[in-house]
């Protein structure tokens, strides 16, 4: 595989998110039931390739953490869950799902230790579902060499949703929305499988990847996990088909149909976080390409002044989003 030239890489592009552990609580005798029943059921509800759950931790009476075995990842993948009211094991009605994605260099446990998700879904008749998508956050098939491996896309957008509809009581709608690597998966898993999701969100996404500048600031993401940047999709200029393949602005076509809620800050400089107000201003003008490149296609756009890129702009941008989401999954917003 052709040498990626060296680039130089600047504090811009990296994210500073806090990590965070959630702390376990007594399960409720609805979730000692679950844990037992997952477990018992394990082998005979699993994905069409054979995914499993392979363990439920309750943290509380709505929280649940999934660890899955998936081979599309080729290794234990772990979800955060939270169930809506009414639900139980033995439940016979169905539930629509929303996903939300994680950022990078965070983990799946960032929407309940960042937003107020918990509080807010409390009353509201939806499953929700936080999957890992590896310590970048970028929800993908990796290249890696030709082994086209771990596939968090393949995990997220059919392992996972599988094991929902068979063990969890998933029901037929679900819309996903993510912020920053969170939403560039998002729109892309969206356009990958047009009807899939009723509804898409990014916050501050990476919406066109081979937009100047855009695959150095991705192989910043890679590289601070010290990961081979070539790992993800390949060399730019040798594996352009891959990264075409890989572009919602080059697959937006794709997107007819789904709901969109696409958010974005100019940016800022100076403030309590330089590095995020930069980095939210080199991401600008690639969303501006985005929509340029939108046509016809509906969408809902919060274009903002200022903001940076964390969760003190994502916080807010999701409720903005959340009426365009809670039509897609037929909720009352």
């Amino acid at each position: 595989m052709p040498t990626k030239p060296s680039r130089t890489l600047t504090a811009a592009v990296t994210l500073a998110l806090a990590t965070g552990s959630a702390t376990a609580l007594s399960a409720p005798a609805h979730a000692a039931t679950t844990t037992k029943t997952t477990a018992a059921a394990a082998a005979a509800f699993t994905a069409d390739d054979g995914a499993s759950v392979l363990s439920a931790n309750w943290l509380d009476n709505r929280t649940v953490d999934l660890q899955i075995t998936s081979p599309a990842v080729g290794a234990t993948a772990p979800v955060r869950m939270l169930v809506p009211p009414g639900w139980s094991p033995s439940a016979t009605q169905t539930w629509p799902v929303l996903y939300l994605l994680q950022g990078a260099h965070d983990d799946y446990t960032s929407w309940t230790r960042e937003t107020n998700i918990e509080a807010f879904t409390a009353a509201r008749n939806v499953i929700v579902v936080m999957p890992s998508a590896g310590p970048t956050g970028i929800p993908t098939q990796w290249l890696n060499g030709g082994k086209d491996s771990p596939d968090y896309e393949a995990f997220q957008v059919t392992e996972l949703w599988q094991l929902l509809q068979r063990d969890y009581h998933a029901g037929t709608v679900r819309s996903v929305a993510g912020v920053s690597t969170g939403g560039y998966g998002a729109i892309m898993m969206a356009a990958h499988h047009p009807g899939a999701f009723a509804a898409a969100a990014s916050y501050s996404g990476i919406l066109n990847t081979t937009f100047f500048s855009m695959s150095q600031i991705i192989d910043a993401i890679v590289l601070r996990e010290n990961l081979d940047p070539n790992s993800l999709w390949g060399d730019p200029t040798a594996n352009a088909a891959l990264w075409t393949a890989d572009n919602p602005y080059a697959q937006i076509a794709n997107l007819s149909g789904t709901k969109l809620f696409l958010s974005q800050g100019t940016g800022t400089f100076g403030g309590t976080n330089p590095t995020g107000g930069v980095l939210e201003s080199s991401l600008f003008p690639q969303f501006i390409s985005f929509l340029s490149q939108l046509g016809a296609l509906p969408a809902t756009v919060d274009m903002y002044l200022g903001g940076v890129h964390d969760w003190s702009s994502w916080q807010g941008e999701f409720t903005k989003s959340w009426p365009l989401l809670a039509s897609s999954l037929g909720l009352p917003s």
